[in-house]
């Protein structure tokens, strides 16, 4: 068989190794190569070097230079004994390359071979398959005490794992030593059964498994005895198992098991005890189990058991899929026998509240090699939500991994998954899904496998010989095939309105080549084809389509695709529309409920007229009187008759069936009419006469009357006791009297005309609607002898109520006879049963005639007897009770206080455990009968019982007690406190004067436009309220100036008012009516409450009026931006083009650099700069045709302080690390950031202290950095500094460690500037009054004077065209006070224009200043001056002091400590280290004794300004 597998599998998958054989021969040459290349004399190296010798060119002799005739001889012959070597390497190297060359193909060739061997068992071991016994397991006979060998070989891919079994047990080797050995050689799996017994017959099986399936071979082994050789085993005596079948015993069942009731998840055990003759040990009856007339077999979800004289089925795990009715049928020598009983399995309770049931007989169909389609049957829904759908999921065999299969949910119970691996086998399950929520999933289908199912239709069976089976594929007969043909038959095989299922016939020829499928889709008559799987690949001849709209119709082609090619398309499916063909069955008809049993009801009904493929039907029953359903069965019932079980004795119910089929659930029925739960008559007598009563006591006697008392008949017959007959008779006769021709209806009796000393014997009948039932037995003889003794006779008729576990109440008469004074007590005495050790439960006589027990043992019986006390003592002890058991009866309820939802009344209910037909509620309070009370009335429904208070007060309060007759005792009692009274007299007054219970009480909100809204919201109302409002007294109607509405949903009711003025003034109150229900809530809108309304009501009347222009939909705010620039800005609405926005502060108009733009929405006014002289009040002022809105700012106070706090946040974010800089008068500490301003919160720490500015420590800054300088610095400063800038929230700091190397170097470098600003301060310099440009008329005299400066007094001398001035009658030269110098030149001539300079000079360095002359004659126009210098005026004579326009710089002496404050620090370059950088070049030394005016001095310029480090 193996064999036979092989040619068809090979032959499948030829073409893909054709494919896979170039990517393997690449992958083989390769790994040669790199096996060649490691060996330096291996043949691939050698063929290598060959083929590049013979490729190169044919050796020639080069041309040489002239030689000699003895060199070229010499030349000559080495080249020819050159050449010959040559030719003969050539040959050898052609040899060795042919010889390489066949090695190579040789080699090549048996690769080839051994690869095509390897591909073909990998290509077989690929192959996914479930195990199949090759050689099965063979039945054997053995005598005992011999051998035997069990055998079998199995094939499957992976390799199937065997495991043995005997008679359905494992076997297990290890427990038994040396009984079996399991062995597994060279693929054959053995089993050796060593020194066989007769125990040992029985039936083997072998169970190979593997993860795509299961298979077992079973064979019997047989044990026979030698005849005459009897032995006894453990078992006892074997008999001959020829002699004995288990069809030839007699089996009779003991205990059947009843009606069972489960729940989803748990576990459940049907079991039949039998009596087997004969009893035979090793031969159980041979038994099968059923369901729903279906065999069941042994599982992991069945377990069966025969023996120990019982039949027994357990299932473990219970489903839903369990239910339904269960058979056990035993083989006997008669026939058979068999036992039914149904298995009812509920729901187990829901993952969430209010979610659906689980879906149940989950079944996988039409199976296919990546295709299945999934059905299942629809769960009970019965107060749940409808089903909106269902969830598929799977999982693949051997996992516990789940995945979802359909992203939405199927309407429908049958859904088709695709995409499955072939070859896989896979489980699947369903979740319902309602409103609420997602159910359990189902139990998880069997397991099915992934393949083709046309796979086995293509191959046949050909016999050769008669014995030789030879399997052969339909590609083999097809030819040469290699674009196969077109499919056929293209069809739907499902059509829901979920999904549509498109099928059909695979091609034929199909060739050999793995075949897919392609399929196009149009709307019918259209011919517009469009692909619909271009990303998956079909191997089924079946496809689920999903996305067609509602409506449309559609045609499908289909092709087949393989390596090859495509072949023509298939002809046109028939038009095909997405739509539910069939729908839910229609509704079943009639249904009828009449008696069963005692705790059961036979439910019948008629089918559907439409039964649409009818799956069964779902039955829900009902107590009368409720409103809640409960489902009777859980599994859709395929008949239309049902017996309905669990139900409760005495109840009545009502009936209801739904028809199920793929669709869901029919409509219900009609109901059935109520039926009783009571067991069927039958026979034709409808009730039996009572039992005799018991028990007859004498209670008093006069000499001529007896009293008597009895106790009831333990069986009424089926009706009521109502009368009772006595007889008598002389103790001496046998003759019976009647006492009584009309019936007693009471136990009590008395019996006159009586002889005084005479001895009578007296007995008792009960009768009912059947008839007298039979007498009882005779009493005891008493003797008719007046009662003289002063204490009282017995109590009597002792009964009980309210049993239970550890509890009961007793009740009994008063003595008839009472004695000489009248019964003032009574003593109750309690024995357990069968015991006279009596103890009095009571130290003091009880004043009532009842007495609850308590302490007693749960299931011990008790006898109880009562004394009744009086003046002159204890009485007469009562009869004994009957014993009673200390064990409540099961379903016992107690009576429930409470107040009816709908009358108000409050009651006290009772639903009875058990009940019958002549069943009655007889209630008591403190146990005495309540008779007809005006202020009580009983109700009774069904099993239950109401006590209803028509007037309850304090006169109510009690023990109130009620017995229900005719049962095994159900009663109950409940006492009545004050405190619960006046809580249930509160919820009557609520119910019977509802109030609506209001969230919101009346209030108001003002709306824009200035309406004002009334309103008030109830917990809840009904479309039927009805409300009214009051103002001031006076009803208000929805009308012009009011608008009333109410929504039902939020509970709110309003009232709108248009025009909210003065006159609304008052009270304000809102009635609201919803049945009978009232509500009411007034509003006082009075004083300063009224007037903040109107105040907030004109307020939006004018905002709303100011919102119809131009306005501001935001006012003013601040930001600040990264620069730290303050930006007010507002946000306006409903502009135009025309819409203009003006900016003013303290009403001064400001005209920004750039005019707002109002249509952007958004218009800003920046502050560059902020500090405090940007405090003020800022307004905008919005306008057009339409109006004007105003929106204003008032920067002071928190607003100033909230902006320099956001400016800190700023600055203090950017600030860079502190730096050292030193100037003449110490050392500073600067830090840089975007902005500083001295509104800012910054504090200079020094160790830890804070420093205040002092003209020690100057603190200041500038907009770029703040700074704290060290003036005359001294070791006391060193040390660690810190500055902090607080922005309202954060406080940045940075600090610097000025200490160590860097205080020195700072120090020195502060002497240093010191030393140079002392220089600068005292060099010698111009101060001023000397101009850049003179132009003067000849003839007129000029006078240059300044002032000058320097400490020494400085020298001074003046220049011509760098020539010095000497001083002569035309040119003076003077130098006065050692302050003024002057150069004056009488009477100017032409020559006397030029250059002209002063050079002031001490010993700290001096200065060149430059005058430019120019002298025009009369009449000349006055030159103009040079360009860049201003115009001068003309030069006055000598005599008067000339009038000399000041330069525009004119330099101004150092004050004595000066405080630098650089508006634009310079930046130096990066390299420089030191703190105060050098200059960039040194100043140039004059070529001519008088520099230009450019040249600076050696001492810094006047003007040059402190260099600054770089920023961070």
């Amino acid at each position: 068989m193996a064999s036979k597998g092989i040619a068809w599998r090979m032959k499948k998958r030829v073409s893909q190794v054709k494919t896979d054989y170039a990517y393997h021969h690449t992958s083989h040459v390769a790994k040669q190569q790199m096996e060649r290349k490691s060996s330096s004399k291996s043949v691939s190296q050698v063929q290598a070097q060959a083929t590049e010798a013979m490729a190169e060119p044919a050796y020639t002799i080069p041309v040489f230079r002239q030689r000699t005739p003895e060199e070229t001889e010499e030349y000559q012959r080495v080249s020819t004994n050159v050449g010959k070597g040559l030719a003969v390497i050539q040959e050898e190297l052609h040899r060795m390359r042919m010889a390489t060359k066949a090695q190579v193909e040789s080699l090549e060739i048996e690769r080839e071979v051994q690869l095509r061997m390897t591909k073909r068992s990998d290509l077989l071991d690929d192959i996914a398959r479930m195990p199949d016994f090759m050689v099965a397991l063979r039945p054997h006979t053995v005598w005992e005490k011999t051998p035997v060998k069990l055998f079998c070989t199995v094939q499957g891919n992976p390799r199937p794992i065997v495991k043995w079994y005997k008679g359905g047990m494992p076997i297990d080797p290890p427990s038994t030593p040396g009984k079996y050995k399991i062995e597994n050689k060279y693929g054959v799996h053995s089993l050796i059964i060593s020194r066989c017994m007769v125990s040992d017959t029985a039936e083997y099986s072998a169970v190979a498994t593997n993860p795509h399936g299961t298979a077992t071979s079973k064979a019997t082994v047989t044990v026979k005895r030698p005849s005459g050789a009897g032995e006894y085993c453990h078992l006892g005596l074997v008999p001959h198992l020829t002699d004995i079948h288990p069809s030839k015993l007699e089996v009779s069942f003991l205990d059947r098991f009843p009606v069972s009731f489960g729940v989803e998840g748990s576990s459940v055990s049907l079991v039949c005890t039998m009596v087997v003759v004969p009893d035979l040990p090793n031969l159980p009856p041979h038994a099968q189990w059923y369901r729903d007339d279906k065999l069941l077999k042994p599982g992991k979800l069945v377990e069966m058991a025969v023996g120990g004289s019982a039949a027994s089925l357990t299932l473990p795990h219970l489903a839903k899929d369990d239910e339904g009715l269960y058979t056990v049928r035993i083989f006997t020598k008669d026939g058979t026998t068999e036992h039914s009983a149904y298995l009812f399995v509920s729901d187990a309770p829901p993952s969430a509240a209010g979610a659906p049931g689980a879906p149940m007989s989950v079944k996988a169909y039409d199976i296919n090699s990546d295709y299945v389609l999934v059905a299942w049957k629809p769960p009970n829904t019965v107060n749940e939500a409808p089903i909106a759908g269902y969830f598929v999921d799977r999982c693949e065999a051997g996992s516990d991994t789940w995945v979802q299969c359909n992203d939405a949910p199927v309407k429908v119970c049958k859904y088709p998954v695709h995409g499955l691996s072939v070859g896989r086998s896979y489980h699947f399950r369903v979740r319902a899904v309602n409103s609420a929520g997602i159910s359990r999933p189902s139990r998880k289908s069997d397991k099915v496998t992934a393949i083709d199912a046309a796979e086995n239709e293509r191959l046949q069976v050909i016999k050769i010989e008669g014995k030789y089976d030879i399997v052969i594929k339909d590609d083999d007969l097809e030819g040469h095939v290699t674009i196969p043909g077109e499919p056929t038959d293209v069809h739907a095989s499902e059509i829901y309105k979920s999904f549509v299922v498109l099928s059909w016939k695979p091609p034929s020829p199909r060739g050999r080549a793995p075949l897919w499928y392609v399929i196009d889709k149009c709307l019918a008559g259209t011919g517009a084809w469009q692909r619909i799987n271009t990303a998956v690949k079909l191997h089924s001849p079946r496809y689920p389509v999903y996305d067609l709209q509602d409506g449309q119709k559609y045609q499908f082609r289909v092709y087949s695709v393989n390596m090859h090619g495509s072949s023509e398309a298939s002809a046109p499916s028939e038009p095909i529309q997405k739509v539910d063909q069939d729908g839910v069955p229609s509704a079943p008809g009639q249904v009828v409920a009449t008696r069963n049993t005692k705790t059961s009801v036979f439910v019948q009904w008629e089918a559907p007229k439409h039964l649409k493929h009818l799956m069964g039907y779902y039955i829900d029953g009902r107590v009368v009187g409720s409103k809640d359903w409960f489902a009777c069965n859980h599994k859709p019932f395929k008949h239309t008759r049902f017996v309905v079980h669990g139900l409760i004795p005495g109840e009545s119910y009502v009936f209801r069936v739904q028809a199920v089929n793929v669709f869901g659930l029919s409509e219900e029925s009609q109901e059935s009419t109520p039926i009783s739960v009571e067991p069927a008559l039958g026979g034709g007598v409808e009730y039996a006469t009572p039992s005799s009563p018991f028990g007859i006591t004498l209670l008093s006697c006069d000499g001529s009357s007896m009293t008597l008392a009895w106790k009831s008949p333990k069986h009424c017959g089926g009706s009521k006791v109502n009368a009772y007959y006595i007889s008598k008779r002389d103790a001496d006769t046998l003759v019976w009297n009647e006492v009584n021709l009309t019936g007693v209806k009471e136990r009590i009796c008395t019996v006159d005309n009586l002889t005084e000393g005479t001895f009578y014997e007296f007995r008792v009948q009960a009768a009912n609607m059947a008839g007298v039932g039979p007498p009882s037995s005779p009493s005891a003889p008493m003797k008719c002898v007046a009662w003289t003794a002063e204490v009282p006779g017995p109590a009597y008729d002792l009964s009980f109520s309210e049993v239970r576990s550890h509890s009961l109440v007793i009740l009994w008469k008063a003595p008839v006879y009472t004695g000489a004074s009248a019964v003032t007590g009574y003593f109750v005495d309690m024995a357990k049963k069968d015991s006279s050790e009596f103890v009095t439960l009571n130290e003091e006589a009880l004043k009532h005639r009842y007495l609850q027990v308590s302490g007693l043992e749960e299931g011990q019986f008790y006898v109880f007897r009562v004394r009744a006390v009086n003046a002159k003592g204890v009485g007469k002890a009562s009869q004994l009770s009957e014993p009673v058991c200390a064990r409540a009866l099961p379903g016992t309820k107690e009576i429930v206080a409470g107040v009816d939802e709908e009358t108000g009344d409050i009651y006290l209910s009772l639903e009875a455990c058990e009940i019958c037909e002549t069943s009655k509620f007889e209630w008591s309070k403190n146990y005495k009968p309540i008779g007809d009370c005006p202020r009580l009335a009983v109700t009774t429904k069904g099993r239950t019982s109401r006590l209803i208070f028509t007037n309850p007060d304090k006169d109510d309060l009690g023990r109130y007690s009620v017995v229900v007759t005719d049962t095994d005792g159900v009663s109950s009692s409940h006492t009545l406190t004050e405190d619960a009274l006046n809580t249930m007299l509160e919820l009557s007054h609520a119910i019977r004067n509802p109030i609506i219970p209001l969230k919101h009480g009346l209030n108001y909100e003002v709306l824009e436009k200035g309406h004002v809204r009334f309103w008030a919201q109830a917990v809840k109302l009904s479309p039927a309220v009805s409300y009214r409002f009051i103002v001031n007294d006076k009803e208000v109607t929805s009308g012009e100036g009011h608008k009333f509405s109410h929504d039902v949903a939020t509970g709110i009711v309003q009232m709108t008012v248009d025009q909210f003025t003065r006159a609304n003034e008052g009270t304000y109150t809102v009635q609201i009516h919803d049945g009978k229900a009232k509500a009411q809530s007034s509003l006082v809108l009075v004083g300063d409450v009224f007037k903040a309304a109107l105040k907030e009501a004109e307020f939006q009347r004018k905002e709303h009026i100011r919102k119809q222009g131009a306005h501001f939909s935001e006012y003013l705010y601040f930001t600040v931006t990264e620069d730290c620039t303050v930006l007010l800005t507002c946000k306006v609405a409903n502009v135009k083009k025309e819409t203009t926005l003006h900016w003013y502060k303290e009403d001064d108009e400001i005209v920004p650099e750039t005019p707002p733009n109002v249509m952007s929405g958004a218009c800003a006014l920046p502050l560059p700069l902020f500090s405090r002289k940007d405090q003020g009040v800022f307004k905008a002022v919005l306008g057009d045709d339409r109006g004007k809105d105003t929106s204003t700012i008032d920067i002071s106070g928190k607003v100033f302080d909230d902006i320099i706090n956001a400016v800190a946040k700023i600055a203090g974010a950017s600030a860079s690390d502190l730096v050292l800089q030193c100037t003449p008068e110490g050392i500073r500490l600067q830090c840089y950031m975007s902005y500083y301003t001295e509104e800012m919160k910054t504090v200079w720490k020094h160790k830890e202290s804070k420093i205040a500015s002092s003209e020690k420590m100057r603190i200041g800054g500038t907009a770029e950095m703040a700074w704290m300088q060290i003036c005359d610095p001294s070791d006391k400063e060193k040390g660690h500094y810190t500055m902090e800038i607080f922005d309202g929230v954060t406080t940045h700091t940075r600090t610097f460690d000025l200490s160590g190397q860097a205080y020195t170097d700072a120090y020195e470098e502060y002497l240093r500037l010191k030393a140079a600003a002392f220089a600068e301060k005292n060099r010698g310099r111009v101060v001023g009054g000397l101009p850049d440009v003179v132009t003067i008329m000849e003839e007129k005299s000029l006078s240059l004077t300044c002032t000058v400066w320097g400490e020494p007094t400085p020298e001074v001398t003046w220049f011509k065209n760098e020539q010095e001035v000497t001083c002569n009658e035309h040119t003076k030269v003077t130098f006065d006070g050692g302050k003024f110098a002057s150069l004056v030149i009488n009477k100017v001539t032409p020559d006397d224009s030029g250059k002209y300079s002063i050079n002031v000079r001490n010993k700290y360095g001096g200065e060149f200043v430059e005058i430019t002359v120019s002298v025009y004659k009369h009449g000349e126009q006055i030159p103009e001056p040079k360009l860049g210098h201003p115009k001068m005026a003309t030069a006055t004579p000598a005599a008067t002091p000339a009038t000399t326009p000041m330069p525009p710089k004119s330099p101004a002496p150092h004050s004595k400590t000066p405080t630098p404050t650089p508006s634009k620090p310079q930046t130096p370059a990066p390299s420089v280290k030191s703190p105060t950088p050098t200059p960039k070049s040194p100043t140039p030394t004059p070529k001519s004794p008088t520099p230009p005016r450019s040249v600076k001095s050696p001492t810094p310029p006047r003007f040059m300004k402190s260099p600054t480090p770089p920023r961070k």
